[in-house]
């Protein structure tokens, strides 16, 4: 086994270690860009499918609704995984699926229908819900329990990177240069439209074909990396609570479930934004095709990537609830100026809302995951990665108002509800830290 366990590293009973493994902790932040790459490419294939197919907003949506129901489905057998063997195992298992669901791309392709594309999606899902659920937890672990959250964030900040290679992989593989799809299908009759929607189709295969060689050297590379365990050791006479326990003691943490719910709102709104950029910029701007409109998510990417990066900065100053508290509400402002702003200012909006959505994921995650006894942590985990179902309704939600009002602009107000809560959230956390804060000086007063 290469790159096996240091020999001056401590496991401590509560699954932390005393210092962090690089190699492994490097190796497992690889995956977080791995799985945003699949994610940003959905933006390119509701874009792809929804002129291949002539779908409503809606029905194009549900590429979502198939990619993040994956995620909902597995993340608690994920989480027994987990239990029962390793954060590496089950990581083995997502690559794997990961692996399956973009081989599916192949009968896809020449099959034909929606469906097949739908459930490959799904398989890729699979995949990256046993992903999500082990590398979010496991990064938190690797290392002393103080830098928990530092070390979460360092991992997430890596996603940015995946989604902009993502879209460049779409926007250059499969999105083709010329006129926009829909100018060309227009001037076709019935056998040409089928013969491009055919060409069209193969072109979906590509990136998936390159994500695939990839996918197979970092599982290689997993299979031969030694990792600790992380496990907490349960006292004897307690054993590992079942999951009936867990989700009872679960349902009545308050602080937990309110995470839950901002997670859920969070990932809904990040992806409803982005599955209709490209759709926005082809409404406003109908000179341009598919491939120029797909510049508009790579700026939006760097902007999340900088985003991060300030939010970062500015959470060494100043409280990270406070700091996120105001993200989201100027991201409130924002998304209104993208429903109501006149031409092109609704465009840069939407663009500058990836700015704001920061390392909101990542900072959701290890506040609700911190406000749970240590022995639940492995189905906690899962649980918040299944609030990621939000990524599955927010956009199908976003899609069904834009095709009853005729207005893809309008129908991003759908979002101004999930940021204006995960404001509430994040000022509802700066309360309890500030009450917290109080104790303890009245403590040591």
């Amino acid at each position: 086994m290469l790159f096996g366990n240091r020999n001056d590293i401590v496991q401590y009973d509560n699954g932390y270690i005393s210092k962090i493994p690089v190699f492994q902790f490097i190796l497992l932040s690889c995956l977080v860009p791995l799985w945003a790459a699949a994610a940003s490419l959905n933006d390119v294939l509701i874009t792809q499918f929804k002129s291949v197919f002539a779908l409503s907003d809606f029905a194009s949506a549900l590429v979502q609704s198939a990619f993040y129901s994956g995620y909902f489905l597995i993340s608690i057998p994920a989480s027994m995984v987990i239990r029962n063997t390793t954060y590496k195992t089950a990581i083995l298992c997502g690559l794997g699926f990961y692996i399956a669901g973009c081989s599916l791309f192949f009968p896809a392709s020449h099959m034909a229908t929606y469906t097949m594309f739908l459930v490959a999606i799904f398989a890729i899902a699979i995949g990256l819900g046993f992903l999500e659920t082990s590398v979010n937890t496991y990064s938190t672990m690797l290392g002393p329990q103080e830098t928990a959250t530092l070390r979460l964030n360092i991992s997430q900040t890596f996603q940015p990177l995946g989604s902009i290679a993502g879209i460049l992989l779409g926007k250059y593989l499969i999105f083709q240069e010329g006129e926009s799809m829909a100018a060309q299908l227009a001037s076709m009759d019935a056998v040409q439209a089928a013969a491009y929607k055919m060409e069209m189709l193969q072109h979906t295969l590509e990136p998936y074909h390159i994500m695939i060689y990839i996918l197979l050297g970092i599982f290689a590379l997993f299979a031969v990396t030694a990792y600790p365990k992380c496990k907490v050791k349960s006292a004897s006479t307690e054993g590992v609570p079942s999951i009936g326990k867990t989700l009872s003691y679960l349902a009545g943490n308050g602080r937990f479930k309110r995470g839950i719910v901002a997670q859920f709102l969070y990932v809904g709104m990040q992806v409803a934004v982005w599955s209709f950029t490209i759709r926005l910029a082809l409404h406003l701007d109908p000179s341009i095709n598919e491939r120029a409109a797909a510049n508009y998510m790579v700026v939006s990417f760097i902007f999340f990537f900088i985003g991060k990066f300030v939010a970062n900065f500015l959470m060494t100053k100043f409280s990270a609830n406070k700091v996120l508290a105001l993200y989201a509400a100027i991201g409130v402002l924002d998304i209104f100026v993208v429903a109501f702003a006149p031409g092109m200012a609704a465009l840069y909006g939407a663009v500058f809302a990836s700015f704001l959505f920061g390392p909101c994921w990542a900072t959701i995650y290890a506040r609700t995951l911190d406000a749970v006894e240590k022995k639940y942590t492995e189905t906690a985990g899962a649980i918040i990665v299944m609030s990621i179902i939000g990524g599955a309704f927010v956009p199908a939600l976003q899609g069904y108002v834009s095709d009853i009002t005729g207005s893809m602009q309008l129908s991003f107000i759908v979002n101004v509800v999930c940021f204006a809560f995960i404001a509430w959230y994040f000022h509802k956390e700066a309360r309890l830290e500030e009450g917290e804060e109080m104790k303890l000086a009245d403590c040591n007063g």
